[in-house]
């Protein structure tokens, strides 16, 4: 430790009572020993006798300098801090007759929210009378939640609650898009287009107007030459 005032988040050197410990560190093997021996062997190394892991049988203790310990620890934390993900929830908010363009440019937004890796909190708000449209409502949100498959997975289903129906979209985790089962079906058909022009051309034989027609026969015929 030598001469560090901080508060001290573990028991080190002499605050270690119990009789035995294992010992762990840089370029040392691990190995239990009776405290004392511990003490003394980080004594000689000019370094801390660091509790890491008080409730190990038996406790587990670190031969490092307590400053550059705390550093570390510290440092583990920031970095980690640094790698989680704040979530946040986005709202967007409908009517239950929203017009095409509008629906589209919410749309938008929200696959932009998503790929952000936030969530999104859809609602179709009914002022007035307009509740007797509340089915036309879930309609809308289920369209919005189909039409975003392949970048969220539907976390709350629509539901009415006082004047708004809400639905809850979370993004999903990074990876290959799923595809929705229109585009399936539009490849599918694709590629069977495609194997039956293949399948007709190979059946008709080669084109006798092709300026490749004969190719084959006529480099055959000079090679004999």
């Amino acid at each position: 430790m030598k001469g560090d005032n901080k508060k001290q988040q573990y028991r080190i050197n002499e605050q270690i009572r119990v009789p035995e410990v294992r010992i762990v560190g840089e370029d040392i093997e691990s190995a239990v020993m009776p405290t004392r021996n511990a003490l003394r062997l980080a004594e000689d190394k000019g370094v801390d006798l660091v509790e890491i892991s008080p409730n190990a049988q038996p406790p587990v203790c670190r031969l490092i300098d307590y400053s550059k310990f705390l550093y570390q620890q510290k440092k583990k934390a920031k970095e980690l801090k640094a790698k989680q993900v704040k979530v946040e929830v986005k709202e967007i908010r409908f009517g239950p007759q929203t017009g095409e363009a509008d629906y589209a440019f919410k749309l938008k937004h929200a696959q932009e929210f998503l790929t952000d890796g936030n969530k999104v909190k859809a609602y179709v708000f009914f002022k007035g009378r307009s509740i007797v449209f509340k089915e036309q409502g879930e309609v809308l949100l289920l369209r919005f939640a189909n039409d975003l498959e392949e970048l969220a997975k539907v976390e709350s289903m629509p539901s009415l609650e006082g004047k708004k129906m809400f639905l809850t979209l979370a993004p999903k985790k990074a990876g290959a898009p799923k595809k929705s089962q229109q585009r399936r079906d539009n490849e599918a058909a694709e590629a069977q287009a495609k194997a039956e022009a293949k399948a007709r051309e190979e059946a008709e034989g080669p084109n006798p107007n092709s300026p490749f027609a004969g190719l084959a026969e006529k480099l055959a015929a000079k090679e004999e030459e």
